[in-house]
Formats: C-alpha cells, structure tokens, sequence
C-alpha cells in the first residue's frame, strides 16, 4: 500500500503564471488547497473587486 502523506493547509499563499493561465493556490483551514485558474480577463475583475473591498 502506498504511504500516505498527509494533507496539511500551511504553506504560503501561491500566484504561478502557467501558459494563458493564472493559477491561485491558497490553503484551506483544516488541510488541502484552493486550486483556481483564471485569465487574464478574470484576474483583473478579481483585482479590482479585492481593491474595492479592501479600499
């Protein structure tokens, strides 16, 4: 049987540019990650609805 690694959230937050793709990796409370892929399109509107809530 394969060993098992476990699934933790620590780590930093990660930003990787793959492709046409921007790849977010953000770790969850109680282990695993968020794992989205936006364009660029998708990545500014993200941008500016951070900007606006965080003034």
């Amino acid at each position: 049987m394969a060993a098992m690694k476990p699934r933790t959230g620590d780590g930093p937050l990660e930003v990787v540019k793959e492709g046409r793709g921007i790849v977010i990796r953000v770790p969850l409370e109680g282990g695993g990650r968020l794992v989205v892929e936006l364009d660029q399109a998708e990545a500014t509107a993200l941008d500016d609805g951070l900007k606006a809530v965080l003034g």
